[in-house]
């Protein structure tokens, strides 16, 4: 108490000096401590600061730890067909032109709907479901864009947007009819509010929404940066191994449940639609597309019985676990379908199951970007008409109080984020990821740190240097996954620098694999600060088996780093469980033992990035644990493996270039090239030149329709 009390003084000098910063710059401050539009947010912060009374239990327990330590026909198949498609609509698209059939206010639909098609526009769907973007899918989101606000300022209204887009979908086949009308209904009326607000023309929309591949588009609106206090940043010091044989926290990290309540045995499994596996998909076809009964490795979430098997398994294997972090993901991926009713349901019966299964052990939730409905749809703050939030950061307030204090509720209640006092000079702190979420559309009305999660992230973090505690950080969307904004991700890595001595952790999930990110001194690219794990999923969506993770923590003791020394991975052979209906849950593997690491301090996790980079051995094992030993696993050539290993290098986004050229030029070291290379390189060179013949098409529709001329589309 006398360290806090002391820590408050200093805490309310930093906020008179800030204020009189303030006033001699004689303007308010939107993005520090003392804000425009809240003037009792700095107040808030000091009322919103995490409880002071440990939640765990003194334990000096010291539990038992891990051991340490594409054909060549098929490609020149695929460059035919391609010139083929491209040549047929290019000619029908001059046909168009020579007729006069573009004329302003004609045939517009016909125009856009063929300059979609060249888009390939079912390779955008599936990059925006895996998050691996490229120029097509930006390349198409210009062309929606464009399309979308030329239609409300020709004056439609919101039905008539979505009647027109619900159209688009049919007609183009990118779903099943009841999908498309799904998806539209859902979203149109938001993305409607939203473009008609914002002042952004469709490549500033897009460089923003996608990122990296479509160009980095400046936009003043959204570039801010988080204020930190007038605190030298101490001295870092070197990352402490954690002493062999001292007491450990044992801790269950569960993500990704995506729990199906509809999920039916033996329906249609390979379906058209984003999720198969339930009695509306109807029976299936023939034996091969049966959904399995413990789940199934295609489009298809994770049946109930398959939960409480995990969690039955979990509570007999682990009697020891001291708490459980919980990175969210609750409701399954029937998208076009949900409804915020149905989602508290899933939400509230996931908490009662928890509490039941873990009587008396603290649970740290985060949330995540499904338990919104529509998806990703997550309002700032100032939203407060019908698109409001509230409907779901009030019940999360209700039932997350079930296992963390009174005092949480004001920051739940604004924005989904907390802070909490584990045992005395540990702390665990979780963050809203959906304010970094690139596809929550309500970002490009004002993405200048929504609900000032992060500056009040820092405060919390100045608090606990202050009263020398080491801090966890969980979180739902990894800070370094393209589905993270480039300006957040960018914040977020500048305060993991600047309190590189206080977190000693980060946990993330989202991603369903098996997988982490590693953060670097922002001056010296060559030391590693800090490690963000990322935990597998439960559900096998898709091609994937269910697991969980298992971390050891160093725990109560004189010299206690609260770092993570050891972690292993638990799954369920799908295949194994269907084929003999008997799931079997086995440890994969514990990473010190597997990986081959003395440790696992941030520096290890650098020295094995390269090893993953220059022995293609240890690179494979870690491919079969990323995919969570699943037997559909795909290939993964040199292309792949740059992809995998940046991202592993990336805890910020959208910044491969200047974070992953060094691991690159050592992976093509190792890669032979030759003809099928070459092949390969024509392919993408074609497919580049259409890309390019389809940007422009866009381009001419955006001028078009902003001018009634086409111009400086062509170069």
């Amino acid at each position: 108490m006398h360290i806090r009390y002391e820590t408050w003084c200093f805490s309310y000098a930093l906020v008179l000096i800030l204020l009189v910063f303030s006033i001699v710059e004689g303007r308010p401050r939107r993005d520090g401590w003392i804000l425009k539009d809240d003037s009792v947010m700095w107040q808030e912060f000091v009322l919103l600061d995490g409880d002071t009374n440990p939640l765990l239990a003194v334990s000096n327990r010291t539990h038992k730890l891990p051991p340490p330590h594409n054909s060549e026909e098929a490609t020149i198949e695929q460059f035919k067909q391609l010139k083929v498609n491209y040549t047929q609509l290019l000619s029908e698209i001059d046909e168009d032109l020579a007729t006069g059939e573009m004329r302003r206010g004609r045939h517009l639909p016909r125009i856009v709907e063929k300059a979609l098609k060249l888009l390939n526009l079912k390779q955008v769907v599936t990059e925006v479901e895996t998050s691996v973007m490229s120029k097509v899918s930006c390349t198409a989101c210009k062309a929606g864009a464009g399309l979308l606000q030329h239609y409300i300022r020709a004056g439609k209204t919101k039905e008539d947007i979505v009647q027109i887009t619900y159209k688009f979908c049919v007609s183009l086949q990118l779903q099943t009819q009841r999908v498309c009308e799904g998806i539209t209904e859902l979203f149109g009326g938001e993305v409607v509010y939203v473009l008609k607000r914002v002042l952004l023309g469709p490549e500033e929309i897009c460089s923003f929404v996608i990122g990296d591949a479509c160009g980095d588009v400046y936009n003043p609106s959204h570039d801010w940066e988080v204020v930190f206090p007038p605190v030298p940043k101490p001295t870092p010091k070197a990352f402490p191994i954690p002493k062999e044989g001292a007491a450990t926290f044992k801790v269950l990290h569960l993500s990704d449940t995506h729990f199906d309540p509809y999920y039916q045995e033996g329906s249609n499994a390979d379906c058209k639609e984003p999720l198969c596996c339930r009695l509306t998909n109807g029976p299936a076809p023939n034996p091969g597309a049966a959904a399995g009964r413990w789940g199934d490795y295609r489009k298809c979430d994770t049946p109930k019985r398959t939960v409480d098997n995990m969690l039955t398994h979990i509570t007999a294997t682990h009697p020891d676990i001291d708490y459980i972090l919980w990175t969210g993901d609750l409701p399954p991926h029937d998208v076009w379908n949900q409804t915020r009713e149905e989602n508290l349901m899933i939400l509230k019966e996931t908490v009662n199951q928890m509490i039941t299964m873990f009587p008396g052990i603290p649970i740290f939730p985060a949330l995540g970007n499904h338990e919104a409905a529509p998806v990703n749809s997550f309002p700032p703050p100032f939203i407060q008409n019908d698109y409001a939030i509230n409907w779901l950061y009030d019940e999360l307030d209700t039932q997350w109080r079930k296992w963390l204090p009174n005092s949480v509720s004001r920051t739940v209640r604004r924005g989904a984020f907390y802070s909490v006092l584990v045992r005395p000079g540990f702390r665990i702190i979780s963050l809203n990821m959906n304010y970094c979420n690139n596809k929550n559309w309500w970002l490009l009305l004002n993405s200048t740190d929504p609900a000032k999660e992060l500056q009040w992230f820092i405060y919390e973090l100045q608090s606990a240097e202050f009263s020398g505690e080491k801090v966890h950080v969980i979180g739902h969307i990894p800070p370094g996954h393209s589905d993270c904004l480039r300006v957040w991700s960018r914040n977020y890595y500048t305060i993991i620098n600047r309190y590189e001595n206080t977190i000693t952790a980060q946990f993330f999930g989202h991603t369903h694999f098996d997988e982490f990110e590693v953060f670097y001194d922002k001056e010296d690219m060559g030391r590693a600060i800090s490690i963000a794990y990322v935990g597998p999923s439960v559900t096998p969506y898709n091609d994937l088996n269910p697991g969980y993770r298992i971390y050891y923590v160093d725990g109560d003791h004189d010299q206690s780093t609260r770092a993570v020394v050891d972690h292993e991975t638990w799954v369920m052979n799908l295949r194994e469980a269907n084929l003999y209906d008997y799931p079997i849950w086995y440890k994969e593997y514990s990473t010190r033992q597997a990986y081959q690491m003395p440790s696992l301090v941030p520096q290890e996790w650098d020295n094995y990035l390269y090893k993953l980079a220059e022995n293609d051995t240890i690179f494979e094992t870690y491919y079969r644990y990323y995919w969570k030993s699943s037997p559909v696993k795909p290939p993964c050539d040199g292309e792949c493996k740059k992809r995998m290993l940046c991202d592993l290098r990336s805890g910020r986004s959208h910044d491969r270039k200047s974070l992953c050229q060094e691991l690159e030029s050592r992976i093509d070291a190792q890669t032979k090239t030759g003809w099928r290379a070459w092949i390969y390189n024509t392919l993408a060179l074609s497919r580049g030149l259409a890309r390019n013949i389809a940007d422009t098409v866009v381009c001419a529709l955006i001028t078009w329709w902003r001018s009634g001329k086409v111009m400086g589309c062509l170069s």
